[in-house]
């Protein structure tokens, strides 16, 4: 066993089935991209203590693997007018996969919802709704409910963002 595996075994990480385990530096590489994916190789090399060179191959390689799945930018809520934030509760009326193919037809028909999940549990998606004010929620809402029929619908105002980050934590590759 090498000791990489050996401390990935004493961490609890665990590397995805197909996929080689990430070593220190990639962990490293993963976190400073995350922070901010456009700054330079050189700037990352230096952090991460390699060689531009090398440090470009490993970035390399995390988006070949589809590790680094893509490059976003991240913007401003408020300054373009949609800081409203709004959770919508779904109970499907039926567990079929005629349903299930049109509710995901109707989620992607609607950029205000920027985020959808299918849950266990008693609510069976949520859905994340960002807008600039309730009146466009409620058009939001309208659409939905005039798309597809909903057993249960449960809208929850975010009074706050507590915490917001894309990034996810590394010591488990």
């Amino acid at each position: 066993m090498t000791d990489s595996a050996r401390d990935n075994v004493r961490s609890g990480a665990r590397s995805a089935p197909g996929t080689r385990a990430l070593d220190d530096i990639d962990r490293k590489i993963l976190e400073a991209l995350q922070r901010d994916s456009d700054r330079a190789v050189s700037e990352i090399a230096e952090e991460v203590k390699l060689s531009s060179t090398p440090c470009w191959r490993r970035i390399r390689r995390l988006e070949e693997s589809g590790i680094v799945k893509r490059r976003v930018a991240l913007v401003d809520r408020r300054l373009l007018n949609v800081a409203m934030t709004i959770f919508i509760g779904v109970k499907a009326p039926r567990h079929e996969m005629r349903w299930l193919e049109a509710f995901r037809a109707l989620i992607e028909d609607v950029p205000e919802i920027v985020e959808a999940y299918r849950l266990t549990g008693d609510t069976d998606y949520i859905v994340k709704v960002v807008v600039p004010d309730i009146e466009t929620y409620d058009a939001v809402y309208k659409k939905m409910i005039s798309t597809l029929e909903f057993s249960e619908i449960n809208s929850s105002i975010s009074m706050e963002e507590l915490k917001f980050t894309t990034a996810v934590p590394t010591r488990y590759a």
